[in-house]
């Protein structure tokens, strides 16, 4: 018997991707046509591991929301939508909402608190949550009390110099973790084998667990070997443009089980 279909949500590049918001990363100047041709091969690899693919327009009037992720997080019995901590990109999640109140029922964070999807490592029922300036505490309790029924503990983790935890941290098998420890105390994820990004490929950290293998960034070569090397099956996608605004694979869409 085949086992739950894998939904992924993602949506359009926007043309004003250009003006995106950034905290880490450089400014530099965006192609925005090439951004599309690579987000769309980023969808035939989502398609390759199993992923039914939804595909929302672009609000070009909204430079960040290509990255789904933040919107929302999204576990098997129920969808969260968050408040993004930065205020530009709250107007992203009502298109979003609609579809995910398709497939889940909704809970939704409120003011004062923030929270981005991509601070959310979720593995099995524990979801970790980076302490970062786009999730405040406020958004963590919040997101405690919405899962806790569920059986979800939530556990804040600091993380440092980046956006996002799973910037510094994501799931790439059962029981692995693939980590940036400059980013985020490994200590945290003790109970977990773990792989360090390679020292000379800092932003290395970002992987998209499939379940069958993991789609991740072609420009990161010595660490991609690292994973094959733990017998994990990678597909690399180009992603450079995506890059440049501070996203990278796992921001692109939102997965879920049917």
């Amino acid at each position: 018997m085949p086992g739950p279909k894998l939904i992924a949500i993602t949506r359009d590049v926007s043309s004003s991707l250009g003006g995106c918001e950034l905290s880490f990363v450089q400014r530099s100047a965006i192609d925005v046509s090439v951004a599309a041709t690579q987000h769309e091969a980023y969808r035939k690899a989502l398609e390759s591991l199993g992923c039914q693919v939804l595909a929302l327009p672009a609000e070009d009037a909204l430079p960040d929301a290509v990255f789904v992720e933040d919107v929302a997080v999204v576990l098997d019995e129920v969808a969260i939508l968050t408040r993004p901590g930065a205020e530009s990109r709250r107007a992203e999640v009502s298109s979003v909402a609609e579809v995910l109140a398709r497939h889940r029922p909704l809970r939704t964070l409120e003011a004062p608190g923030t929270l981005d999807g991509g601070d959310v490592l979720r593995v099995g029922r524990s979801l970790y949550v980076g302490q970062s300036a786009r999730s405040n505490p406020v958004g963590i309790a919040q997101l405690r009390a919405h899962t806790a029924e569920f059986g979800y503990s939530v556990q804040s983790v600091p993380i440092r110099g980046c956006l996002h935890l799973k910037s510094a941290v994501t799931q790439v098998a059962d029981d692995t973790l693939l980590v940036q420890p400059a980013w985020v105390d490994s200590a945290a994820f003790a109970s977990f084998r773990l792989i360090e990004a390679d020292p000379g490929e800092e932003h290395a950290a970002n992987a998209l667990w499939l379940g069958g293998g993991v789609v991740y960034p072609a420009c990161f070569p010595r660490t991609q070997r690292r994973l094959e090397d733990a017998g994990i099956s990678v597909t690399p996608v180009d992603v450079s443009e995506l890059q440049k605004a501070e996203g990278a694979v796992t921001c692109c869409s939102l997965v879920m089980r049917e």
